[in-house]
Order: structure tokens, then sequence, then C-alpha cells
């Protein structure tokens, strides 16, 4: 069984993980999937994501488009603390190192990345926002 969003955030963080860059400044155990304002700091949080099928092409392969956002937060270092991560983290997916395993990724690309502040000014929080088009067998 094959589910796009999960293996895209496990490429993901596969390519976080490989980049000296995002684990100078985030430990590789907090960089994961989840949901809420984070328990430990910093550390980056992908999304549950959205996933948009488009039938089967002419191999039979199913494709899809999955769109997720990852979200960069840190505890008592600043708005910028969050933005230099967001750097680093968008160019080491930016080297279109982005491998899904069990399927194919595309095309993969950050698309946006904004800084909204949090109502604790404790915490910086960034958002990069991504899309790939994934396929896979059935």
């Amino acid at each position: 069984m094959f589910e796009p969003t999960l293996a895209l955030q496990t490429a993901i963080r596969a390519a976080l993980l490989a980049s000296p860059e995002v684990t100078a400044f985030v430990p590789a155990d907090h960089i994961r999937a989840g949901s809420t304002r984070p328990d430990k700091a910093p550390c980056i949080i992908m999304s549950d994501g959205n996933t948009s099928l488009h039938g089967h092409d002419y191999t039979s392969q199913r494709v899809a488009w999955v769109y997720l956002d990852l979200h960069v937060w840190t505890l008592d270092a600043g708005q910028d603390a969050a933005k230099e991560i967001a750097g680093a983290a968008m160019a080491a997916l930016d080297k279109r190192n982005v491998v899904v395993e069990g399927g194919f990724c595309d095309h993969f690309r950050v698309t946006a990345s904004r800084f909204p502040r949090d109502p604790d000014p404790a915490y910086g929080h960034g958002v990069l926002s991504v899309e790939a088009l994934i396929r896979w067998f059935v």
C-alpha cells in the first residue's frame, strides 16, 4: 500500500536530515510530522497535507499532487532564528533530492514562505509550503 502524503513527509524528512546546515540548527528528533505547537524547540513539524488524486496514467500508475506545510518553530531565540532555519530547510529542499520510496517524484518545489507572529512572543514561527507531483504503481 502507498499513501503519497506519508511518502512525501518521509522523503522531506530524509532530505532535511541529510543537510548539515539544517541539523546544525535542529536536532534530528525534532524534525517530524504533527499538527500542534511543539513540545521541543527548535523544530520543524510537517503538516498532515492534502492530496489531489489525478487518476491513472497510461502505464496504470496512480498520479497525485501533494501539498503540505513545514512549520519551523523556535523558543526564546526570536523570529530571525526561525527565518534562518527556514532558509536552511529551503536550501536543502531546493537541491531536488526528494526521493519518494515506493514511487516517483516528478515535480517538487517550495512554493511559499511566511513568518506569522505567534501570540506568545517567546515563539518564532515560519511556514514553508511545498508541492509535489507523485506517481506510483497500483
